[in-house]
């Protein structure tokens, strides 16, 4: 077996990250720097910022050689990046943590440790986040919804924070899917995993980049990509039209027969026209809801028919020479007691 350090990995996705990038480089190697057990790698993925982010990374690389940077030819988005930093990774073991520092790099000594006890994929599992009240609550919703309707065992409240295997990642970057929800698909793998817990801070300094909207995007890219429950939810929307199409049927029977008002008019008054425009209403409403669910995995379909690829990188500056050589095989790999 070979008598080579554990070479750890970490990939952190950036886009418009200026005002922050220098003090998370900073902080990463302060925390994971000076630690014999393991050699590190940093793999920075510049997603298209349009700031100095890709400049500062780019210097990062020429002065230190534990650096890579990957840069995209555009913004192509979160979950593409960390896809990206997965498979420019050399690491034994691979981590991924945000720049904005709001999810803390002492903790990854932490995940390290639960992966030299034999655990292959290690989550980070926010136990308390520093955010507004509505966004906790939303979070907090989608991770019990996606639990419940997704076809496989998801921790509750870990994003993307989490550490890797190199079997697990070799598994990921052999998925030939283009829409990737990388917590969706990390849980999918299988292996052994476990979860750590830690208190997520504010960010060190700049805007969040993911607004509501993409977050909501995010969401719904991770119930679709691994739960049908969407279209099964359609025929029991179906069923339920008809039964209340049922009842508001005999209720407007019954005010026609005893003529009882309704809103200061009686169905007497203009025959047939309430019940045209509820029943126009009503079920225009159900069919462009399930059009729409059914478009979704239809337009899922149509992108990944097209074998585009997940991202277009531009240019690679940096990174050990291992790293850009040839995979060492597992039967070469280093053990993880450290």
């Amino acid at each position: 077996m070979s008598a080579r350090k554990v070479l750890l990995s970490v990939v952190v996705p950036c886009f418009n990250e200026e005002a922050v990038i220098g003090l998370t480089h900073r902080h990463l190697v302060e925390v994971l720097g000076g630690d014999a057990s393991f050699d590190l790698e940093i793999v920075y993925v510049n997603d298209g910022s349009r700031d100095r982010t890709e400049a500062l990374l780019f210097e990062l690389a020429d002065h230190d050689p534990r650096v890579k940077v990957v840069s995209f030819t555009r913004n192509f988005g979160h979950q593409p990046a960390v896809s990206a930093g997965l498979e420019y990774a050399g690491g034994d073991a691979v981590a991924v943590i945000d720049a904005d520092l709001q999810d803390p790099p002492e903790v990854i000594l932490r995940l390290v440790e639960k992966w030299r006890e034999g655990y292959d994929v290690v989550n980070a599992v926010r136990e308390k986040r520093k955010e507004g009240l509505a966004k906790r609550f939303a979070y907090a919703l989608f991770y019990k919804v996606y639990r419940r309707l997704a076809s496989i065992d998801v921790p509750l409240d870990s994003g993307d924070f989490a550490l890797m295997d190199r079997r697990v990642v070799d598994v990921m970057n052999a998925l030939p899917e283009k829409n990737r929800f990388v917590r969706g698909l990390r849980s999918w793998s299988g292996f052994r995993q476990t979860g750590v817990a830690y208190e997520r801070a504010s960010r060190a300094a700049g805007e969040t980049k993911y607004s509501f909207g993409k977050l909501l995007r995010l969401a719904f890219d991770g119930i679709v990509n691994f739960s049908t429950a969407p279209l099964s939810l359609i025929f029991g929307v179906g069923v339920a039209t008809a039964v209340i199409a049922m009842f508001v049927g005999a209720g407007y029977l019954a005010a026609r027969i005893f003529a009882i008002p309704i809103f200061g008019y009686t169905p007497g008054d203009a025959p047939g026209f309430t019940t045209l425009i509820l029943t126009i209403l009503f079920f225009s409403g159900v069919q462009l809801i399930s059009i729409g669910i059914l478009g979704e995995y239809l337009g899922r379909i149509y992108q990944e028919t097209k074998m585009r690829p997940t991202f277009v990188v531009k240019e690679v500056r940096g990174g050990r020479e291992a790293a850009a050589a040839a995979p060492v095989r597992a039967a070469e790999r280093p053990a993880r007691a450290g």
